[in-house]
């Protein structure tokens, strides 16, 4: 790859990581609201659980991403994340807003399989890791 090549995967990781780690963050900050939501708005069984995978996965998976470390897991993890949050939230295609989310996720899904295709490229914490084995 080419030093503009890396540049942008850098600038894509940054930008794809930014809405993880703010919804993670905002989860983590409004653990009680945001349990009642997985509960009672989404009807998930164990909304204690469901919001900790969620905490963990967004804003541990967009820390990761954005530091390029295990980048090719995480953009799987991610796509496969966007893919049943979408199913889960975001299928009441009456409320316009919920099928623009539902097809952000879809898009951002596949924007994570590119992530799992490529890989972080030279600007990561990968690129440490892999040369030190």
């Amino acid at each position: 790859m080419d030093r503009t090549q890396d540049i942008a995967l850098l600038l894509g990781r940054i930008l794809m990581s930014w809405i993880f780690i703010s919804g993670g963050w905002g989860k983590l900050l409004a653990a009680t609201a945001t349990q009642a939501a997985f509960g009672q708005r989404y009807g998930l069984p164990l909304p204690l659980l469901a919001w900790l995978v969620a905490v963990v996965v967004e804003l541990g998976g967009g820390f990761a991403l954005l530091l390029g470390l295990y980048t090719r897991c995480v953009g799987l993890v991610l796509a496969v994340w966007c893919v049943a949050t979408a199913l889960v939230a975001h299928t009441n295609f009456a409320e316009r807003i919920q099928e623009i989310q539902f097809h952000k996720n879809m898009a951002m899904a596949g924007g994570f399989l590119y992530v799992f295709a490529i890989g972080a490229g030279i600007y990561s914490l990968d690129r440490i890791r892999l040369r030190y084995r």
